[in-house]
């Protein structure tokens, strides 16, 4: 596998879709593959240095193989830490695939595999008239889903994986992710995810306070991963 790009999406807002997109993207460039991560929407902000900065965009630059300014990463910085059709609707801004688009063809000039991170669960709405699952639909890629193992959890992994394949993507693995310490019978649920959901299970990543993207990308066999 000389490349490989994908969408990143969880089953609710908290479930550590950052943690893997930077644990992917670590895992990979141990490889030896130049990989960038994107997070095409985010919603909130911290004044550092007299610039707004978000602790996941951060993040996934802090990972890549190769330094990118912000504004190409994240091409839609919301300051409020609310759902982001809201967010940009304070700032009167409109999230729209053309800005996504360049930012991304930039970004894959540079790194040929690109992994992406949505922003809360599938199909938050982004506008009035586009959602979080329609951005992944125009990026056309791979979906890796995280869900976040705490107490309801099979219902929203499931509907999520439905949403995803629903509309024609790969559903090419998921990620379980124990969020919650105090969950009960967690081996229970992830054979019932792994019965259920119609895609291998990439990682099964523990509970970890402060979890590290080096602690994360070890519970992953990257060499599952298949570019499509």
């Amino acid at each position: 596998m000389k490349q490989f790009s994908c969408f990143v999406t969880g089953t609710d807002t908290g479930v550590g879709k950052t943690l893997v997109t930077c644990a992917i993207i670590h895992g990979l460039s141990q490889q030896g593959m130049t990989v960038a991560g994107m997070k095409p929407v985010a919603a909130g902000v911290t004044l550092q240095n007299r610039q707004w900065h978000n602790e996941d965009t951060d993040a996934i630059i802090s990972a890549s193989s190769i330094m990118l300014p912000p504004a190409l990463v994240t091409p839609y910085l919301l300051k409020t830490a609310i759902s982001p059709n809201i967010a940009a609707s304070l700032e009167n801004t409109v999230i729209q695939w053309p800005r996504i688009s360049d930012s991304y063809d930039q970004i894959r000039e540079m790194a040929p595999s690109v992994i992406i991170e949505g922003i809360g669960g599938f199909k938050v709405p982004l506008s009035e008239s586009y959602t979080a699952a329609d951005l992944a639909v125009q990026f056309g890629l791979p979906v890796i889903l995280v869900v976040g193992l705490r107490l309801g959890c099979l219902n929203h992994a499931l509907l999520s994986a439905e949403a995803i394949l629903s509309r024609g993507l790969p559903l090419t693995g998921w990620v379980a992710n124990h969020i919650d310490p105090m969950m009960l019978y967690d081996a229970e649920n992830i054979a019932s995810l792994e019965q259920h959901i119609p895609a291998p299970r990439l990682a099964a990543i523990p509970y970890i306070k402060n979890a590290s993207i080096v602690e994360a990308a070890k519970y992953f066999d990257f060499s599952t991963l298949k570019s499509q």
